[in-house]
């Protein structure tokens, strides 16, 4: 009896230490990600064959404990190496984990083959050759704490490889995870079985070969066993030829109706070669067809299966969010009695099924955390109720009410919905035919499983209601930002789009900054500059990406002057003014940090824009600021750039922002409150959006 060791993803131990039994191993013993065992040499070449559910079959060589190099070495040295490798042979040595004296894995693996090599050479009198890519006998080595286990892979290639894949999806499963995922779902293979999204074909493959009782190692050419020194040609036949009788056998018994769909005709293709590719093509058929269109092909019940998308990215949230809602909807229409399975790594888009799972297993795809979730759809199930019905009524009145407006005002991006339900916390605005939804940040009373599931209910409602695809939807979270944290990017798409507002054209980017590049709330005060700014020099300060100078520009402005810190939203408003038309040395752009540009002499202007953050603490900012501490110095400036009948519009967003009266007085200036007049209809609800004030010369 010779001790193995099996290795598996975490959470098929359980699985592989009965299909191990049932192999013939015994001694068996669980451990995180594997099994150790011990059988005859013929136990792990049936492993090596009929193990579905294994990465890799190992040979134990040594077992001890290992406190400092020297006993690395030593140990190792100890291990009999003529028995296993033979003069001529290549060999390499994997070494993972560590303690205090092992912390780099590769100097441990070099320890290792310094005592494989010196050993070797003193028995043979030649030096043996390292071949890290592809050796004939590959030695890997495990370091917990001050145990060491040095082990010998008779796999070779990892045993998911089964050798049928010729090409794959994204993102595919491995075979031996597909495997348990079967076994997990308690499949019966005289049952139908259906995998509505089944991208490169791997959980039917292997349900086929299951069905048609084909060993998953038969296709493969080569195991690590087979270069080494103590391989049992004869019994190896035996065994390969005994599992080639079983499928042939299997093939022609199976009796197994699969049935696999994908919306992408190209990774359909794949699946059907590597169908062709496992010998079991003849019990699968493929078609192309998405979940919204889905039909049960089956005339009986029986299991689906699938290993849905769950994207990492934030910005794919919307449209798998919408693709979980419209599965739920299709299992409760064409699949009553069905049992079904699905793993995904985020259980929040198997909730938004709407069912209720039986039992939840918890799995490994590589180091990526999932719930395989068994459900058991009722004869009777019905349409799932509307979801946040309060929340999805209040969109749609204020839908209602706001586009006839918007269409008057040549407008066609505004705000939806402002958290104007408290317990649906969010802004929903509308762009052209995007949506872009801002979760606040939850009350810390909330619990987050309730936040989180009611703005997931909140996002699926709001594409029901408004009928734009998830594709459309971009997601993102406001909570409270610090200095220009606003500003900073979130992605890299590069993707624009044209908006129109009153008479500007302006261009937005709805993906790849925490704002679009346009302040929605502003619409009224930007309208107004246009108005005031025919014949006149305008200052725009702390200018964002320019939206106010476009305004002012197409009002008739006799020049513009744009000033920003960022040389990326500067940019930015170079193209918004160009754009327009609106070119030429009467338009300037000063890249400056705008406290520090004020301070400087320079230009008087008649008209000004300032629209400060309420704190800053750039690094390319000399100072901190904070606008209800430093306002009254910031004006100070500002009016030495104000001519004597110039007007001065200031505006920020802190909310319980005071004005400095006084200190306004010793300036000579007076201020006049115009925020009610500067709320635009869609932000009628949040009146401490923004504050902003008249400011002119005292008479």
């Amino acid at each position: 009896m010779l001790p193995f060791f099996a290795t598996c993803p975490k959470g098929l131990e359980s699985l592989l230490t009965e299909e191990l039994k049932n192999l013939g191993a015994t001694s068996l013993q669980e451990t995180v990600a594997g099994v150790a065992f011990k059988g005859e040499l013929a136990t792990a070449y049936r492993a090596c064959m009929w193990s579905r559910l294994a990465s890799r079959i190992m040979l134990q060589l040594a077992d001890f404990t290992m406190r400092d190099d020297m006993d690395l070495y030593l140990g190792a040295a100890n291990i009999e190496w003529e028995q296993h490798i033979q003069p001529g042979q290549t060999f390499a040595v994997d070494f993972s984990g560590g303690n205090d004296a092992i912390t780099n894995t590769q100097y441990g693996a070099l320890k290792i083959k310094d005592a494989i090599v010196d050993r070797l050479t003193k028995r043979w009198g030649e030096r043996p050759n390292v071949d890290k890519r592809t050796p004939d006998i590959r030695i890997l080595a495990h370091l917990k704490r001050n145990q060491l286990s040095i082990t010998l892979d008779l796999s070779g290639p990892a045993l998911h490889q089964r050798g049928y894949r010729q090409q794959a999806g994204e993102a595919p499963l491995k075979e031996n995870l597909a495997a348990a995922i079967l076994l997990r779902s308690g499949w019966n293979i005289t049952k139908p079985l259906v995998d509505p999204m089944c991208g490169s074909g791997t959980l039917l493959i292997e349900a086929a070969l299951m069905a048609a009782d084909q060993a998953p190692g038969l296709l493969r050419v080569r195991f690590g066993f087979m270069a080494w020194s103590g391989h049992d040609r004869a019994l190896w036949q035996e065994i390969s030829a005994e599992a080639t009788v079983r499928a042939t056998r299997g093939m022609k018994q199976a009796n197994t109706r699969l049935y696999g769909f994908d919306q992408d005709k190209r990774v359909l293709a794949f699946a059907q070669e590597n169908a062709e590719s496992a010998g079991v093509a003849g019990l699968i058929r493929f078609a192309q067809g998405s979940v919204t269109s889905l039909i049960n092909p089956a005339a009986e019940p029986g299991w689906l299966i699938s290993n849905p998308p769950y994207g990492e990215r934030l910005s794919e949230f919307p449209s798998l969010l919408g693709l979980h809602q419209q599965l739920g909807d299709t299992l409760r229409d064409q699949f009553k009695g069905w049992h079904v399975s699905l793993i995904s790594s985020s259980p929040e888009l198997l909730s938004c099924l709407r069912l209720r799972h039986e039992k939840i297993y918890k799995l490994f795809n590589g180091a990526l955390a999932c719930e395989l979730r068994n459900y058991q759809i009722a004869e009777d199930a019905r349409a799932a109720r509307p979801l946040a019905e309060d929340f999805a009524n209040r969109l749609a009145k204020n839908i209602k009410a706001l586009e006839k407006w918007a269409r008057n005002e040549q407008i066609d991006c505004y705000r939806l919905y402002d958290a104007d339900l408290p317990e649906y916390n969010a802004a929903i605005d509308r762009y052209q035919d995007y949506i872009v939804i801002q979760e606040y940040a939850a009350p810390k009373t909330i619990p987050e499983y309730k936040a989180r599931g009611r703005f997931y209910d909140l996002v699926q409602a709001t594409m029901a209601v408004t009928g734009v695809q998830g594709s459309k939807v971009i997601l993102k979270v406001r909570s409270r930002q610090q200095g220009r944290e606003q500003y900073e990017k979130l992605d890299r798409r590069d993707q624009w789009l044209e908006v129109q507002e009153h008479n500007a054209r302006l261009l937005v980017n709805l993906y790849d900054y925490l704002d679009t590049g346009l302040f929605l709330d502003h619409r009224p005060i930007r309208k107004q500059l246009g108005e005031l700014a025919r014949g006149k020099d305008f200052l725009n300060l702390f200018a964002y990406t320019g939206t106010a100078s476009v305004h002012a520009g197409l009002g008739g402005a006799k020049s513009t002057t744009t000033v920003d810190m960022s040389r990326t939203y500067l940019g930015w408003a170079e193209r918004n003014m160009q754009l327009n038309g609106l070119t030429g040395r009467r338009h300037q752009f000063v890249q400056a940090d705008c406290l520090n540009w004020l301070s400087k002499p320079g230009d008087d202007y008649d008209l000004i824009f300032v629209d400060p953050p309420t704190f800053s603490n750039s690094k390319r900012m000399e100072d901190a600021f904070d606008v209800q501490r430093d306002h009254i110095e910031l004006l100070r400036l500002l009016s030495n750039r104000l001519r004597p009948d110039g007007l001065l519009i200031f505006s920020n967003n802190k909310r319980h922002f005071k004005m400095d009266m006084a200190g306004l007085e010793e300036l000579g200036l007076v201020a006049k409150d115009i925020t009610k007049a500067s709320l635009p209809k869609d932000f009628a609800r949040n009146p401490h959006i923004h504050n902003c004030w008249e400011i002119r010369r005292s008479r």
